[in-house]
């Protein structure tokens, strides 16, 4: 299976979430996964790409170009495909992926987790986000949808495309 995620590229966050990142980066590669990931050598995307390729797994980055901030390709990248921004990478994400799981991560985390599942509503794929809601990290996030949900803002029910996760072996 090639399963995406989404994750920080921010190194100065709670360190737990980088051990647990690497957890998940060894899971994934003992499970003989891929990792479709943004394939930069910063943060949780460094973090579990290291992990995913020292344990044996594959890496696919998905890179759009790199002008900002000192962020380069990672060395675990097995196969890079390049893009030319992030509307892009999230195409590309999607398409070599088979699910999702999103860890702590900001607006770009949210954008890609929240593209993947608005795409499903429509039915362009039924692929699953897992939010991986380490040390609750995605708490408020769940509380949000919920609220929108019993405010009928949410056709359905949402659990059917994000469902979280807060220990790994739920996932």
């Amino acid at each position: 299976m090639n399963i995406a995620v989404f994750c920080s590229a921010n190194n100065d966050i709670d360190p737990d979430f980088f051990h647990l990142a690497e957890e998940l980066g060894k899971e994934i590669a003992r499970k003989g996964h891929t990792l479709v990931y943004g394939g930069v050598n910063s943060g949780l995307m460094e973090c579990i790409g290291k992990a995913v390729h020292e344990n044996g797994g594959r890496t696919i980055g998905v890179v759009p170009k790199l002008s900002e901030r000192g962020v380069k390709l990672s060395d675990y990248v097995d196969i890079h495909i390049p893009c030319d921004n992030l509307s892009d990478r999230k195409d590309l994400m999607l398409m070599h992926s088979d699910m999702a799981i999103a860890l702590p991560g900001g607006i770009g985390t949210l954008d890609e987790v929240f593209t993947m599942a608005a795409s499903a509503t429509i039915g362009y794929h039924d692929k699953q986000v897992i939010v991986y809601n380490m040390k609750g990290f995605w708490n408020q996030l769940e509380t949000l949808l919920n609220d929108l949900e019993a405010k009928k803002m949410i056709r359905g029910d949402y659990r059917r495309l994000i469902k979280f996760a807060d220990e790994m072996p739920e996932i």
